[in-house]
This record gives structure tokens, C-alpha cells and sequence, in this order.
């Protein structure tokens, strides 16, 4: 890990880049390039120099320099940023310079990598350092800020460090066996398995929020042809996204859009209309809405204030939510100024068989809308939002969001389950320590207290070089 690393760490087409270099001589290779008012070498931590980039007598570049010197660093190392003009060809040139000079390109997430390496950031936090890059919403940057500032790993540590006092205080009756000693009251031990217990399904739990926050909510818009659910669309994102014509069926694909709401990212899939057809390309259609339903956290289900035929309103997940939602509303009558935007009598009018239905659990009282003019779309939007309970996030709660540390909790959970299984079945000391301690290693999994390679690589690997 002592060889120097070079990689932009911009994307390109910008005003300005800034190009990255770390590990042991970083400073040293950049001084050799730049002429400044005094030697980079010379320079304190954490300070700017103005000066040109030259190889040899050539000039390159106007550059700043910022030095961060070991350990004091992202990465932990000796480390220096470049900013130059966002040229393509001088990013390229000012590269070639640092590999002539003994630098290697970095490979995907290496500075990140080395921080971790380095005991700069813990595995959970280097995670979130590509979260927050890749956050859309406020929702999904406030989770993947928190992260990076340590707060899930603290709640797990804390866990950890309890678990292992626990099984060192089993452990020490093992070496005090013929002495008949017990140093840990059992009741007592239970009393913390089940309150770590309660901790780690809350954290589970909390994942169907993060995950939703993190990837963005999936919407499924759906029902029978012709009912306005591409005009929908299109007037939800404000662009011409979905083809709409007169003609049923002329969605035969799913369509997606993301928009965000309140700080919320919702990801809108327009689905091909529920209907019995022979054609097979409609099938196929029908068969990826039906697939959309299964996967959408929110069913928007439209129907048409026009078209008595009842639509069929389809089954869904207790974790589901169904919006039932009445399009074409300027065709018939108007909501009351300033009253509730709620379908009684029209929605009974255009659709007499839709009192008869049961409303399916979980689901709203209808709301009138027009996609067309736009009318009720907004009270759409605020119902759209309040189908996602952010209390614990505001409450500055610890949310997972990451499939990986979702993972690590269910086997955590399990063995902590195990170990209240023997504990209530008074097994020996020993087996239960180790169910104790089988707790502590996936929870260490999630920091990176306990990993490997692999894991390493796994994550690692889907970052951008520069990162």
C-alpha cells in the first residue's frame, strides 16, 4: 500500500477537475512538477499554493495544490489534490506526468479503500461515502450523511461491545468450572439478549424504509386501457415521457420516471392496461405490469369517471399501499371549491358496482383527478407522500439501507436467537458463549471489524476511480 496513486477524482465536461495523488512521496512527485512561490516540501498541512504544472520547461497548467499531510488525511496517507482547468487534455497530460514520475493509476474505490485500510473510515462509512454520491433526494443524502458521521456504526458497537462482555463473563466460568462459579446472573443475561434482540429486528425493520429511500419508492400506475395512465405520468415528471393517443393498448412496455416529492424520491412505472386480450404483444405487456405490481411499494390504481365497467382492483402485500385514483374528473362534475377532493356520488355514477366492492386493506378513499389539466394532482402528490412514514429518519433513528448490512442482521439475529435457545434449555457455558459470540462476528461483518478480501473487493469495486 506504499505506492503512490493518481486518478481525477471529476467527472469531465466541468470548468474545473481536480486530479487526486496519495501514498508516501505524493508530495515529493508533485513538488518535482510545480513552480510556486516556495517548494511544496516545505509547505504545512492543509494549505493552498497557486502555481504552474510544467514538464520540464513546458508549462501546462495554472494549478492550486492542497496539501494534506499523513495522518491527517482522507485516505491516511500522505495526500495531494490538484484543481485545474477541466480540460480533457490537461486532466490527460498532468496523469501522464504523475505515472512518468512513479505514480499508478488507481484502481475503482482504492482511496476509499486505503482510508478504510488505514482506520480512517470503518467499512459501513466507506459505504455510505458511495451512498452519498449516488443520493437523488434529501431522504437518501441525510441517511448516507448520518452513516458517514458514524452513527449506525456506534448502535452497532454498542451492541457488540454488550455481546462480548456478556460471553467473557461465560467464558470466566469455564476456567473457574470445578469451583461451581457463576459470574453471570442468567436472568440477567436474558433480560439483555431479548433487549439486543428488540434492537436488531428494529434495524431490520427499518430497512424497508431505508431501501425504499435509498433506490427511490416504486409506483406502479395502473389499470384498464385508455384510462390516463400515461397522461399521468406526463403530467407527474412535467415532460412528454410516455406516448398517449386515443388508441387502447398503445402502452405495450414499462415505462419508469423518477420525480421527487417533499425530499422523497418516487420511481413512477407506467404499466400496459389490465384487460383480457388475444394479442400476444399485449400479453407480454400485461405480464411486466403484473411483474411492476409485485415489486411497487405504492399501487396507483386509475380508473376512468367515464367508463362504467368496474375495474377489477387487484390483490396486494399487507406492505403494500393502494391509491385509488378517478381520472377524467373535468368530463364529469367538478369538485367543490374548497372541499375534500373525494369521489361519493361520481365515482358511484360512473362505476356502480364500485360501491359493492370492498375497499382492499390498506388502501385510501378515492380521489378525483384530471391528468389532463392537471386538476387534483396535486393532493395526488401529498397523498403520494404521506404514504411514506419518515418519522424515524426525522427522529435522527438509525435506518439501514444497505442489502449487505440487512444480511449481516438476519444472521445476527438467528444466532442471538440460538443463544436464547440454549440459555433457556440450560446448555453448557461453553456452547452458549459461542452462540454469543456468532452474534458479535456479523455484526463485526458490517464494520469491518470482521472481513475478508472478497467483501473487500465486492464493494470496492463498484466505486469510481478518483474514489
Amino acid at each position: 500500500m506504499g505506492e503512490i496513486i493518481v486518478a481525477p477524482a471529476t467527472a469531465t465536461g466541468g470548468a474545473l477537475a481536480v486530479v487526486r495523488l496519495s501514498g508516501e512521496g505524493s508530495i515529493e512527485l508533485c513538488d518535482s512538477l510545480f513552480r510556486g512561490r516556495k517548494s511544496l516540501l516545505e509547505a504545512a498541512s492543509h494549505t493552498l499554493h497557486f502555481g504552474i504544472l510544467t514538464d520540464g520547461d513546458e508549462p501546462v497548467d495554472e494549478v492550486v495544490v492542497a496539501l494534506f499531510r499523513a495522518p491527517h488525511s482522507y485516505t491516511g496517507e500522505e495526500s495531494v489534490e490538484i484543481s485545474c482547468h477541466g480540460s480533457a487534455y490537461i486532466q490527460s497530460r498532468l496523469l501522464e506526468l504523475a505515472i512518468r514520475h512513479g505514480a499508478r493509476l488507481a484502481t475503482a474505490g482504492e482511496f476509499t479503500q486505503r482510508a478504510f485500510l488505514n482506520g480512517r473510515l470503518d467499512l459501513s462509512q466507506a459505504e455510505a461515502v458511495g451512498d452519498l454520491i449516488a443520493a437523488e433526494s434529501a431522504a437518501s443524502h441525510t441517511m448516507a450523511l448520518r452513516q458517514l458521521r458514524g452513527h449506525f456504526s456506534r448502535a452497532l458497537d454498542m451492541l457488540r461491545d454488550e455481546l462480548l462482555r456478556l460471553s467473557a463473563l461465560l467464558e470466566l466460568e469455564l476456567d473457574f468450572s470445578e469451583e461451581d462459579v457463576e459470574f453471570a446472573d442468567r436472568e440477567a443475561i436474558a433480560r439483555t439478549m431479548e433487549e439486543i434482540e428488540k434492537e436488531l429486528k428494529r434495524l431490520e425493520e427499518s430497512f424497508r424504509l431505508g431501501n425504499a429511500l435509498r433506490q427511490g419508492v416504486p409506483v406502479a400506475i395502473i389499470g384498464r386501457p385508455n384510462a390516463g395512465k400515461s397522461t399521468l405520468l406526463n403530467r407527474l415528471t412535467g415532460e412528454e415521457r410516455a406516448l398517449v393517443s386515443e388508441i387502447a393498448g398503445t402502452t405495450r412496455d414499462t415505462i419508469e420516471e423518477t420525480i421527487r416529492i417533499d425530499g422523497i424520491s418516487f420511481r413512477f412505472i407506467d404499466t400496459a392496461g389490465l384487460h383480457k386480450t388475444s394479442d400476444r404483444l399485449e400479453q407480454m405487456g400485461i405480464e411486466r405490469t403484473l411483474s411492476a405490481i409485485e415489486q411497487a411499494r405504492v399501487v396507483l390504481h386509475l380508473t376512468d369517471a367515464t367508463d362504467p365497467t368496474a375495474a377489477e382492483i387487484p390483490l396486494l402485500r399487507p406492505d403494500q399501499t393502494l391509491l385509488r385514483v378517478i381520472n377524467k374528473c373535468d368530463l364529469i362534475a367538478q369538485p367543490a371549491e374548497g372541499g375534500e377532493n373525494h369521489l361519493a356520488g361520481s365515482e358511484i355514477a360512473a362505476n356502480p358496482q364500485s360501491e359493492a366492492q370492498e375497499m382492499p386493506k390498506g388502501a385510501t378513499r378515492p380521489i378525483a383527478i384530471s391528468a389532463k389539466s392537471g386538476a387534483g394532482v396535486d393532493q395526488l402528490r401529498q397523498m403520494l407522500r404521506a404514504t411514506i412514514d419518515t418519522s424515524e429518519l426525522e427522529r435522527g433513528s438509525v435506518i439501514v439501507n444497505n442489502s449487505r448490512h440487512l444480511e449481516a442482521l438476519i444472521h445476527a439475529r438467528e444466532s442471538l436467537q440460538a443463544a436464547l435457545r440454549a440459555l433457556a434449555a440450560n446448555l453448557p457455558t461453553d456452547l452458549l458463549a459461542e452462540e454469543l459470540r456468532q452474534v458479535a462476528h456479523h455484526l463485526g461483518t458490517i464494520t469491518g471489524t470482521i472481513t475478508s478480501d472478497e467483501i473487500l473487493h465486492s464493494i470496492f469495486s463498484s466505486f469510481c476511480i478518483g474514489k
